[in-house]
């Protein structure tokens, strides 16, 4: 280990040197994985804690796997891509434009739904709207020691309003310590995969090295550093999203009580709280439902551009110039696709089944993508010998490429069925 990373690891508190692990959990846990846990809460109790449990460890084997990979090698994640032949390019180009569209209409929508629900004095899309430009100006300039701090920020309201909403339930102790006990009740297949999938995150989980690149963490030398600030960062998350199935299990399923889908659902969870706690309870979960939505929107701005200059730049073999890096033209190219397009579909709300269909389908099949590039990179000579797989983060990836895989596959099966039906 070098002398500054040995330097900030003996001498600088642990919290101070969290950042990347902490920004990419909080990017990847928006407002529809956090109702799916809510969903799963409601429906089966405690019953499926253990998922969370699961989801959170197999996420810590996903984004170190990234980092490894960027810190041991020098290289960014889509330069290993590259490596493993044109196909990668093939499916990562059509599939980060084609997010991105789809994507930043939704960011807009879920924080512009928390906005006007707490200032009825403007629109959903008005909000959103605002929300995306705020987004932008926060990241246009590539700063990421600003962007970091205001993630913080999100994360801490986030941490406290939905812990704070599951204290005030009153949790079963007794109960969630047998929801740790893995059990598969009837019916509950579809909501398992969903609820241990979907705790933090998606594309942004492959941003993971370019935010340690941003934060100065290059060499292999802060490969400890990587470790404890992704471990850290998933134990929060792990944290944050028990703490919503406990609200599911204690408010709704005891109730009976039944939520919407999407950022909806949080919408009526806030009314729900609301009015068994008082109306200011109900507004301070919703400023948090805001936190969340906002955290990946602000997120996704600078990450995935982040990946997309580097794409970019790595296929005009410029990649190492300052058009390709944080700031550069390509990174605030596709920050302005992120917001301004996206704002004419929210205006619009016109949504074509035929790009719904497609981002479904090259959605669900970048985490099966992610677990098996990241298995052929990590297992052969594109990783220095050092670096590589352990038996144990071989049967992680394993894991979670079989288990994105089946996700993928019920994605497409129910994005075609809503198509034809």
């Amino acid at each position: 280990m070098s002398q500054a990373a040995r330097t900030e690891t003996t001498e600088t508190p642990r919290w101070r040197i969290l950042g990347p692990g902490l920004v990419v959990a909080a990017t990847g846990v928006g407002a529809a994985d956090l109702v799916a846990t809510l969903i799963a809460g409601s429906k089966y109790g405690y019953a499926l804690l253990w998922a969370v449990v699961v989801g959170c460890v197999l996420k810590v084997v996903l984004v170190e796997g990234a980092g490894r990979y960027s810190l041991a090698t020098g290289e960014t994640i889509f330069q290993g891509w590259r490596r493993l032949g044109i196909w990668t390019t093939l499916y990562f180009g059509p599939y980060i434009v084609i997010w991105g569209f789809i994507y930043g209409a939704a960011a807009m929508a879920g924080t512009g739904l928390a906005l006007a629900a707490l200032f009825s004095f403007a629109s959903v899309k008005v909000w959103g709207i605002a929300s995306g430009l705020i987004g932008l100006a926060i990241v246009w300039t590539g700063r990421y020691g600003l962007f970091e701090k205001f993630l913080a920020v999100l994360v801490g309201i986030m941490f406290v309003t939905m812990v704070g909403a599951a204290l005030v339930t009153l949790p079963n102790l007794p109960e969630i310590l047998l929801g740790l006990v893995p059990t598969i009740p009837e019916g509950s297949l579809v909501n398992l995969l969903s609820v241990a999938g979907g705790v933090g995150g998606t594309i942004t989980l492959a941003a993971y090295g370019y935010w340690l690149r941003e934060k100065g963490w290059s060499t292999p030398s802060f490969m400890r550093v990587m470790r404890l600030d992704n471990t850290t960062a998933y134990v929060v998350t792990g944290i944050f999203v028990i703490a919503t199935l406990i609200v599911g299990a204690e408010l709704l399923y005891s109730a009976s009580i039944a939520i919407g889908t999407g950022d909806q659902g949080m919408l009526d969870l806030s009314k729900v709280l609301a009015d068994r706690y008082g109306n200011w309870f109900g507004k301070l979960f919703l400023i948090g439902f805001w936190a969340a939505a906002m955290s990946s929107l602000v997120g996704v701005w600078n990450g995935v551009s982040l990946m997309f200059a580097d794409f970019m730049g790595t296929i005009r073999g410029r990649a190492d110039q300052p058009e390709a890096q944080s700031g550069g033209i390509w990174y605030r190219s596709y920050i302005l696709w992120l917001t301004f397009p996206p704002m004419i579909w929210l205006l619009l709300a016109d949504e074509p089944a035929w790009l719904i269909l497609i981002y479904g389908v090259l959605g669900a099949f970048f985490m099966p993508f992610l677990a098996v590039t990241l298995l052929w990179l990590l297992n052969t000579g594109h990783t220095p010998a050092e670096w590589r797989n352990k038996w144990v983060s071989n049967i992680g990836l394993i894991i979670c490429a079989l288990l994105f895989a089946w996700l993928a596959f019920d994605q497409v099966r129910t994005s075609v069925s809503d198509l034809l039906g």
